[in-house]
């Protein structure tokens, strides 16, 4: 089964891979941790939840935006 994420009828698919590869390679720049290790953490933030439910439009959002979310929810 593939997942998709569909919006108003487009496939999005492409898209949020795309903006979670970018946010994750930020994080990884900016904290100096490997790749893999960001893209485990980040899959275990609600940052990562939001993204992937398309109705809450956080894959329209910058990924430096979704990266200041995911540390603002990081430091609480």
């Amino acid at each position: 089964m593939i997942n998709r994420y569909i919006y108003k009828g487009q496939d999005v698919t492409l898209d949020i891979i795309m903006k979670i590869e970018h946010v994750v390679r930020l994080i990884s720049d900016q904290t100096d941790r490997p790749f893999d290790e960001c893209l485990y953490d980040f899959y275990q933030s609600k940052v990562y939840e939001a993204l992937q439910k398309t109705g809450s439009l956080m894959w329209c959002e910058s990924a430096e935006f979704i990266v200041d979310e995911f540390f603002r929810e990081k430091n609480l």
